[in-house]
């Protein structure tokens, strides 16, 4: 079953029914936009009905202080385990690698956006299983940017991470977690 026409949740048609009233109160939306869009969010059975009515609305703005730089010049960044998330994450090396694995981290909002600066290295992103990744925004110059079997179209209630930036000499790859083989 696509997962488009997998049907939705309460909790989906009501986070879906959250963002169309922040856009009215940001002027995005009319009042009869408003009425219309809720009463069809309230009624939606599919992800396909809720995206269609949230598909021209920006993503959710991070405040102010939910920003995280992480930067070094000649080594490694690297993230992993039990570690808290910002919304916006800024990341960079100009001599090393950046890896950031999501799998294990407390993530508290449903989209997280990544910006990356890399001069000459890779970035590899480990996303948690369900969630997806648009890496759209992302450029390199002379590496491979490329997403192992992680969807990247926003779906409701999944992560969504936006990944963003440039790498010079290196690529990105953004992947769900590796199954272990032989675990107890």
């Amino acid at each position: 079953m696509s997962e488009m026409r997998m049907r939705v949740s309460d909790e989906d048609r009501e986070q879906t029914a959250q963002r169309l009233q922040r856009a009215f109160s940001e002027g995005r939306l009319t009042h009869p936009e408003l009425d219309e869009r809720l009463e069809r969010a309230l009624t939606a059975k599919t992800y396909a009905d809720l995206l269609a009515l949230i598909d021209d609305l920006p993503a959710d703005e991070p405040r102010v202080g939910d920003v995280v730089e992480l930067q070094q010049a000649n080594g490694a960044v690297k993230r992993s385990g039990d570690w808290a998330v910002p919304r916006r994450l800024r990341a960079g090396s100009k001599y090393g690698a950046v890896d950031l694995d999501f799998s294990g981290a407390v993530i508290p909002h449903q989209v997280v956006e990544i910006e990356l600066d890399l001069q000459y290295g890779n970035a590899r992103i480990t996303v948690p299983e369900g969630a997806v990744a648009n890496i759209d925004g992302f450029q390199s110059t002379w590496g491979a940017t490329r997403t192992d079997d992680v969807p990247s179209r926003p779906r409701p209630g999944a992560l969504y991470f936006v990944i963003t930036g440039r790498a010079k000499y290196g690529g990105l790859t953004v992947r769900y977690p590796r199954r272990r083989w032989f675990t107890h």
